[in-house]
């Protein structure tokens, strides 16, 4: 202990205190001063002279381990099994009883709760005995209360003046017991209470020696309720006056073995409607059986009847069943297709069943015929319905809806086919082509139109586009509707063929308006629908050309084969697509000029023309102008916005959703091939190049010429905007079609 007198100490105590408050000990109560703060500390919190401070808590602080203790011990309850004596002073059977109950002692706040379990017969109010709450300890301790180191097993608690005994406890409280450091005491059995086992023997002598014979459904009704057999049957009553077959459904319950009948009535049939045909009950095999006198079918065969009747009468049961009636029953074994049923002296024909019928059959007594029995006259067939001749008035389709109903229905249409076909996206679903006119007009053989071919609901549409000095207005020529085929008669009964998809290639013949086209090309989204749907488009399937070309004859396979060689006198492989194209024609293997394209398009070798930047970003800017499309800045805020890192570059998708966002009136393919030409090694888009490139106000491009806009666009040009076919590697043609025999030949 250091001395007072050295430097640094100092008899003062309230040196370092930073508490000096007093607490309240006096009160007023109804007027009435009263000491309230007996227990309260002193000056600044410190205990007074012969004071001890309580404990807060039993136990366990607020916080312990990761968090407070109602947290940590949420739902853990400790158990106790334990008993209690309680005298009984108004009883001669009984001086005291033993009730057993269950103490729950909850960690999360010091809480016990005491539930006695409910005993059957016992005479007495059971449940919770003590709520769940704080309990004290017993006095002088009254002012501290129960914690979880005043339990233990085969030791007395006292609870509010009734002592409990405690005798076990669960797995959980033990292993809780054991990790706080508690000495666990060895289990204890609770005594017998006399009363208890005075009732049960009782209960046990009240017992007959004969108990009754009993008959358990439950477990039938517990494994098939709800579970019904359905057959469909046949009753033949034409042996009886006004009598006619029956159609009937039987319906057998699993539960209890009964059997329902109701007759199928169709419509018109002049039988009045009843609910059923035989209420639910057991039909007996040998229907109708004998009326029997009251008593004689009982469940049990009674012998003999000692003392009055009634109460306290006492009978002897005969265990033999000596003259009891027995009455077969109709069972699930019994129900087969094919066999016939007694139903109360009607026979009934079982003809078939449902799937679940089936299934039972099949899985409980490996039935497997089910065939079923016919027993009706097959209908015969309904007369086609004959629908007048078109008026010429509307559409076919309408006029046809106007035939089917006194109330006119619009037509309807293909909507699976319009949701699957319809645009989506960039994926248009537009064939095109480009038409001329057959004919000896000099003037019209010059014009050019774009035949629009609308898969979602095979319809056409054709645009004439405007050629300079030709002295044709251009413009629509025929509006979107269904083209019928030329040669049919127009006032008739059945639906005229119209121009579907498979009609349309390059070198068909198509009548419209009573003018004749011929398709001469077709834009690259064609070519490719096509050739990805070869299935639907036999002009496009390459396997069908190439089965053409192997059944041409020996002579012309080496004609084909010498043409070929001599067209590649530098033994390259490769052949101008124009010769290849003029051999193919005049071969005679009957190949129209679409399979000659696609021929020529699977074995190619394409140039890729490098779209010209300038270019495009003055038709940009011409779109953008004509829009009065200004909103740069606020454009390459949302740029920066988007780039976290600020690297100047954003991907191409972020890109393309931002101008989709600021609604840049410019078409889909137009800005992809922007984008894709302001895209760096990694994919990621230079969004100040490309706003630089598009800003008309600040870096106007040269003004674009009219045609040169008109050319751009490939829905108003006829010229195929794709990799053109230059060269034909006849090789592998040569390879596929004759194998390599063929090539070493050419060679």
């Amino acid at each position: 202990m250091p001395l007072p007198l050295l430097p640094g100490n100092s008899l003062n105590r309230n040196l370092g205190k930073e508490k000096f408050h007093k607490s309240q000990h006096f009160e007023y109560s109804k007027g009435i001063p009263l000491m309230v703060g007996a227990k309260k500390p002193g000056i600044g919190g410190e205990p007074l002279l012969g004071q001890t401070a309580k404990p807060q808590y039993s136990l366990f602080p607020k916080e312990q381990g990761s968090g407070p203790s109602w947290l940590a011990f949420d739902k853990q309850v400790l158990c106790f099994d334990a008993y209690f004596q309680e005298p009984v002073t108004q009883s001669r059977e009984e001086t005291y009883r033993v009730r057993k109950c269950k103490i729950y002692y909850y960690l999360e706040n010091d809480t016990i709760q005491v539930v006695e379990p409910i005993i059957k017969n016992s005479g007495m109010q059971h449940g919770t005995l003590i709520c769940r709450h704080r309990i004290p300890l017993p006095a002088p301790n009254d002012d501290q209360f129960y914690n979880i180191q005043h339990f233990n097993i085969n030791q007395e608690i006292e609870f509010y003046s009734r002592t409990y005994m405690i005798t076990d406890c669960d797995p959980f409280t033990r292993n809780f017991l054991r990790k706080m450091g508690v000495r666990i005491n060895s289990s204890a059995t609770a005594p017998a209470d006399p009363y208890t086992t005075l009732r049960q023997e009782l209960e046990d002598s009240m017992k007959p020696r004969r108990p009754y014979e009993r008959q358990d459904t439950l477990k039938q009704f517990l494994e098939h309720d709800h579970n019904v057999l359905r057959f469909y049957c046949y009753w033949n009553d034409t042996e009886s006056m006004f009598g006619d077959p029956r159609e009937l459904i039987l319906h057998y319950f699993l539960a209890d073995d009964t059997i329902e009948i109701r007759e199928v009535l169709y419509p018109n049939s002049g039988r009045d409607t009843a609910p059923k045909f035989l209420n639910r009950s057991k039909i007996p095999k040998n229907a109708p059986t004998p009326t029997h006198q009251p008593g004689e079918v009982t469940g049990r065969t009674v012998l003999n009847v000692i003392g009055p009747v009634g109460q306290g009468s006492r009978y002897i049961l005969d265990r033999l069943n000596t003259g009891a009636v027995e009455e077969e029953f109709y069972k699930d074994s019994d129900l087969t297709i094919g066999g016939v049923i007694n139903v109360w002296g009607r026979s009934v024909l079982i003809c078939d069943c449902d799937n679940f019928t089936k299934e039972y059959y099949r899985s409980k007594y490996g039935i497997e015929d089910f065939t079923p029995v016919q027993y009706k006259v097959p209908l015969p067939p309904k007369p086609a319905r004959e629908m007048p001749p078109y008026t010429g008035f509307g559409s076919e389709e309408d006029s046809l809806c106007s035939c089917q109903g006194l109330i006119p229905k619009a037509p309807q249409k293909d909507f699976r086919k319009l949701m699957e076909k319809d645009r989506q996206g960039l994926e248009s679903n537009v064939l095109r082509f480009v038409a001329k006119i057959l004919t000896n007009n000099a003037v019209n053989n010059e014009r050019t139109f774009i035949i629009s071919f609308y898969l979602g609901d095979d319809t056409i549409a054709m645009f004439e586009p405007t050629q300079r000095n030709t002295g044709v207005l251009g413009g629509k020529f025929l509006e979107r509707s269904r083209v019928k085929k030329p040669g049919q008669e127009l006032y008739k009964s059945e639906m005229s063929e119209c121009y579907m998809a498979q009609d349309l290639y390059v070198g068909a013949r198509l009548c419209i308006s009573n003018q004749l086209f011929q398709l001469v090309d077709a834009d690259e989204y064609a070519f490719n629908y096509m050739e990805q749907h070869a299935e639907e488009f036999p002009r496009a399937n390459i396997g069908i050309i190439l089965s053409k070309l192997k059944s041409i004859h020996a002579e012309k396979q080496k004609e084909i084969k010498h043409f070929l060689a001599n067209s590649d006198p530098g033994n390259t492989g490769l052949v101008p697509y124009e010769s290849f194209r003029s051999l193919l024609a005049d071969t005679g293997c009957q190949l129209s000029e679409h399979e000659i394209i696609t021929l020529g398009r699977t074995y190619s070798l394409r140039e890729q023309p490098e779209p010209n930047v300038g270019f495009m970003l003055a038709v940009a800017q011409d779109h953008l102008k004509k829009k009065l499309f200004d909103n740069f800045p606020d454009l390459l805020r949302a740029f920066t916005h988007e780039d976290r890192d600020r690297t100047g570059h954003l991907s191409a998708k972020e890109a393309r959703t931002i101008c989709k966002a600021f609604r840049l009136p410019l078409a889909d393919d137009l800005l992809r091939a922007l984008l894709q030409k302001f895209a760096n090694e990694s994919g990621n888009i230079d969004y100040n190049a490309f706003l630089s490139g598009i800003n008309w106000r600040e870096n106007p491009s040269p003004p674009l010429l009219p045609d040169d806009a008109i050319k751009f666009d490939v829905d108003w040009s006829g010229e195929a905007v794709g990799p053109a076919v230059t060269a034909v590697n006849y090789s592998l043609l040569l390879d596929d079609v004759f194998g390599s025999a063929g090539n070493s030949e050419s060679s």
